[in-house]
């Protein structure tokens, strides 16, 4: 009922701020922990992953998103 909810009435999420990337040790929300970095709408909060090899937001596709994770934890496990 929630997701009809947000389709009809919700967020179109067109202002986003500068993408934020989160120290290492600090606590990760669900859209940091793929990447490490992400946006967030400045006019309802929500999180969205962010690229920062492609300069752009992640948005849906699950096997991207999967691969992009495997790709950020090789990056900071060398470091």
């Amino acid at each position: 009922m929630a997701s009809i909810l947000d389709v009809l009435f919700g967020c179109n999420h067109k202002n986003f701020s500068f993408p934020i990337t989160k120290r290492p040790g600090q606590r990760l929300s669900a859209a940091a922990a793929v990447t490490g970095t992400y946006v967030a709408c400045l006019d309802c909060g929500k999180e969205f992953p962010y690229d920062w090899h492609e300069m752009k937001m992640i948005e849906g596709n699950p096997r991207k998103i999967n691969a992009l994770a495997a790709k950020s934890a090789e990056i900071f496990a060398d470091k």
